[in-house]
């Protein structure tokens, strides 16, 4: 009977890890989107492969510190505020990115395979040394 409860307990705390993150990559992409002057959904569809990379890297570049935060948060709240802190940092970056390449947007929206690469490279960095930055 005791190993029952602890397989039921381990499922409940997966299930709730793992919607609660889906729940919030959900969101992520939703802000993300909204942030950014282009229309990344619209351009991937028309095989548009600068907007694809970029967003393909700032999509990794999110999930890879909210998977940290799954493995090393104590609780629900935890990850949930480090799902935030992951969020918080890509929109960082992508406004680095921006910075240093003002015209980023018509760039990826013409189809500039090598900026799409810079900031989707730029965004899995940032997600990379933000998820290393999570343990503790």
């Amino acid at each position: 009977m005791g190993t029952e409860i602890h397989i039921l307990g381990s499922l409940l705390a997966f299930g709730s890890y793992f919607f609660i993150g889906i729940a919030m990559v959900l969101f992520f992409l939703f802000v993300y989107t909204h942030i950014t002057p282009h229309d990344e959904w619209r351009l991937i569809k028309e095989n548009n492969i600068a907007a694809s990379l970029a967003f393909s890297g700032s999509l990794l570049g999110y999930i890879i510190p909210l998977s940290s935060a799954a493995i090393n948060s104590v609780s629900i709240p935890d990850y949930l505020i480090w799902g935030f802190i992951a969020l918080v940092v890509q929109l960082m970056v992508y406004g680095g990115v921006r910075l240093y390449m003002p015209n980023l947007s018509d760039k990826i929206i013409n189809g500039n395979t090598a900026a799409g690469v810079f900031m989707g490279a730029a965004a899995l960095a940032g997600g990379i040394f933000n998820a290393a930055c999570m343990t503790w």
